[in-house]
């Protein structure tokens, strides 16, 4: 008796539904760059339209985590594409570079073609917010490897800019300015300790509770997507000298501002210069973390600092206040190493 690949657990059939459902959120991103359409064994994008002296490609690749856990209990997937694309492009615009295209990964022990095109709908979506395109792919069926009801998300960017025009923190000097642009909740790190403190199963009664300092659910600002930075972080750097950008994921403050600064430069940060969002306030209070630990493992409501002259703080403060982001000058930099807290 035959045993075919559907005995297995995979079948193909799925897929194949799952490509349909997807393919309209996948072209929703198209712009006159993209050849072709879903389907080939590549994504093409021309470049031939970036009139650059000498264009640089800059790629990164990132996943969601340990949030998913909270799509699950949910059974929310509309978001979670927004947090894959989020933490690939916010980190390319750090240097500078536009976002051109993004793939993703999906894999699951048996695929629906529903979720994993509702999952993609929110990839597409945070595409649109970068502005770029969705030009391919991967959706893996593995029996036995993940749970019933659980999937994995992941995928890369690749962006582009002009040689010249790279952004790499070597002009940071002391006394240049640091600009913290709000986040829009914890993003997509420190969810291990997020799930820690409030658990992630249908036990956890606190998930599921109205609270009246987020004015929501706990669950559904758990599940808030990673603010997308890219346009406003784009029309910044066409109007100001940007010296530095650091996209705050995992390791907090703490990790990663000094990462755009040269040898001999920290900085100090004003912790009240900006209003601490709620969530942080119950995730503080919760762990009992002092200021270092928390700062090291949240965003703690600043998700990009930029880097400029004093003399541009105004005007840098305005540009991103003009497109819509929630701005704070938040501290400075120093001669020194790492960051201090004040």
């Amino acid at each position: 008796m035959a045993i075919s690949y559907q005995d297995s657990g995979v079948d193909v059939e799925r897929g194949y539904k799952a490509v349909e459902l997807m393919k309209k959120h996948v072209q929703s991103t198209f712009n006159q760059n993209v050849l072709g359409d879903i389907g080939s064994f590549g994504g093409f994008y021309s470049i031939a339209g970036e009139k650059m002296a000498e264009p640089v490609l800059v790629a990164g690749t990132d996943g969601v985590g340990t949030k998913l856990k909270y799509a699950f209990l949910a059974n929310k997937h509309d978001t979670i594409g927004i947090d894959a694309v989020a933490m690939c492009v916010n980190d390319i615009v750090c240097q500078g570079a536009k976002p051109l295209f993004f793939l993703d990964y999906f894999a699951t022990g048996k695929l629906s073609p529903e979720t994993v095109a509702t999952v993609v709908s929110g990839v597409a979506e945070g595409c649109r917010q970068a502005g770029c395109a969705l030009i391919g792919g991967e959706t893996a069926e593995m029996p036995g490897f993940y749970a019933d009801g659980e999937y994995d998300i992941a995928g890369f960017a690749v962006g582009i800019v002009d040689k010249k025009n790279i952004i790499n923190g070597n002009g940071i000097r002391e006394g240049d300015a640091l600009i913290g642009l709000a986040a829009s909740g914890i993003h997509s790190n420190g969810y291990s300790l997020v799930r820690k403190l409030f658990g992630d199963n249908n036990n956890s009664h606190d998930l599921d509770r109205y609270d009246d300092r987020l004015k929501d659910k706990i669950l559904n600002v758990l599940l808030t997507p990673t603010k997308i930075y890219v346009k406003s972080i784009l029309r910044l750097i066409s109007q100001v000298k940007v010296l530095g950008i650091a996209h705050i994921t995992g390791g907090g403050f703490i990790e990663n501002v000094p990462r755009m600064f040269p040898d001999g430069i920290g900085c100090k940060i004003q912790k009240d210069a900006y209003p601490l969002p709620p969530i942080f306030q119950i995730l503080r209070e919760k762990s009992e973390l002092d200021d270092r630990q928390i700062y090291n493992t949240f965003n703690m409501g600043i998700g990009m600092v930029v880097c400029v002259s004093q003399k541009d703080v105004s005007t840098a403060l305005e540009v991103l206040r003009a497109n819509g982001e929630d701005a704070y000058l938040i501290g400075e930099t120093i001669q020194g190493k790492g960051v201090t807290l004040l």
